[in-house]
């Protein structure tokens, strides 16, 4: 890293000093104004073309405010154009900012949370780098933005406007230098972690995990409300049909409104009123959770959700959900297939193994989901040859990469063939416990 590209106190601070000694990042070109109108968007474009290396881009959103995830602030920064900030909001197409930027490598910190709201506005990279998960091909064990850039930097990042509803307008001075902050670093911390890559030999593991992320999609959910919290302790599927009802009715509000689905009523609001199924507005918005604002705003149509819950016929109440593809939770492993459960304690014990050595978090040398669909139903061979090839041709296709089948293929079929050896001692709880023990991870 150049450190004629840093602010001159960054060139001679002590990357390794208390985090409360080391100086604030301050923006060194000054907070440039709010980019909102087409000319001043031709002029930002004009300068991106004009710069070199590689584009540092961020977003912000209105998580806990809005019930969309689109993008209220884009902030943009490029070697010899300066930082520029953006409302997407303002124009009804960001295509001339996507010519501009061309096949530029963008550098995000946690690419995945930012993919899909630039794209709803016109922005794909081509080639990406991401600061977040290269700090954790590095064995960084926290790998926040802020702490990157006291690690590598020797600098502190701003922390206090991180939560805040970015759909607010105007937007407030303070928040729009916080947001140029975190673009204000990006260049520098990709060349840092680019030559840490390459000292530790993982120059090719990064770039094959950015050119998979390219490929990312959020993941879309199914029965959503499911997954409303505290609903597995209910019983019965009349209080389970409560809990769909006003789950959709809250969704339908919200998106509606564009508001967070938790600032009408929260989940917990919705589980009490499965449990007692008021029969009344009054006798609703006395339980727990009704008082706000969006819950009395909405009272009849809370009221009506519960009544039609109430008296829907049997038949049309929630069945228990659905058995998810692939295979069960570890914990019922030693039960359903006792082999199984023993490949499953092998692997997760070698895998831990290697990635102490590796210096990689086990999460990232295979996805977990992946590691037991492949233990689970695993090839009939037991040539190791064979078997080998196999393995990889399975993780390829649940989608792990050539550097992760080459470390962690060795490891399944290692597993597969000393499970298929009985135990030395009568089968215990052993198997079960090591195998709960595992299911978090």
């Amino acid at each position: 890293m150049s450190t004629s590209d840093l602010p001159a106190a960054a060139a001679t601070d002590e990357p390794d000093a208390p985090p409360e000694q080391k100086p604030l990042m301050e923006l060194r070109d000054g907070l440039t104004s709010l980019v909102d109108t087409e000319p001043a968007l031709a002029a930002v474009c004009t300068a991106i073309r004009a710069g070199n290396g590689p584009v540092a881009i961020d977003a912000e959103r209105a998580s806990g405010y809005r019930y969309s995830s689109r993008a209220y602030l884009i902030q943009i920064r490029r070697k010899g154009s300066g930082t520029a900030l953006i409302d997407p909001i303002a124009f009804d197409s960001l295509a001339p900012l996507q010519e501009a930027i061309g096949d530029a490598e963008w550098i995000l910190h946690a690419a995945s949370q930012d993919l899909g709201c630039l794209a709803e506005v016109g922005l794909t990279p081509t080639t990406l780098f991401d600061t977040e998960l290269a700090g954790r091909l590095l064995g960084f064990p926290r790998v926040g933005l802020a702490t990157l850039v006291e690690e590598l930097l020797g600098r502190r990042l701003r922390k206090e406007h991180s939560a805040v509803d970015w759909s607010t307008r105007p937007l407030p001075q303070p928040w729009l230098e916080y947001a140029a902050l975190d673009v204000e670093m990006l260049l520098e911390l990709r060349e840092a972690m680019v030559e840490r890559l390459e000292e530790a030999g993982k120059t090719e593991w990064a770039t094959q995990e950015f050119t998979h992320l390219l490929g990312f999609q959020p993941t879309v959910r199914v029965e959503g409300w499911r997954r409303t919290s505290g609903a597995h302790r209910l019983r019965g599927r009349r209080a389970a049909g409560v809990v769909r009802a006003l789950w959709e009715t809250r969704d339908r509000i919200a998106r509606e409104r564009d508001v967070s689905p938790s600032r009408l009523i929260p989940d917990s609001a919705i589980v009490v009123a499965a449990q007692t199924m008021p029969t009344d507005t009054a006798t609703l918005l006395a339980t727990k959770g009704f008082h706000g604002r969006g819950a009395r705003r909405h009272a009849r149509e809370w009221m009506a959700a519960i009544d039609a819950a109430r008296v829907l016929p049997e038949e049309e109440l929630p069945t228990r959900a659905p058995r998810p593809d692939g295979p069960p939770a570890p914990r019922a492993w030693a039960d359903k297939d006792p082999v199984a459960a023993r490949r499953l304690v092998h692997a997760r014990d070698a895998l831990a193994t290697l990635a102490e050595a590796l210096a990689v978090p086990a999460e990232n040398l295979l996805t977990p989901d992946h590691l037991r669909k492949v233990l689970w139903t695993p090839p009939t061979t037991r040539d190791q040859d064979a078997l080998a090839d196999e393995v990889s041709t399975q993780l390829r296709g649940y989608g792990a990469r050539h550097w992760q089948i080459e470390r962690v293929g060795p490891v399944i079929v290692a597993a597969i063939l000393a499970a298929d050896q009985p135990p030395e001692a009568p089968a215990d709880s052993s198997v079960v416990v090591a195998a709960e023990a595992t299911e978090a991870s």
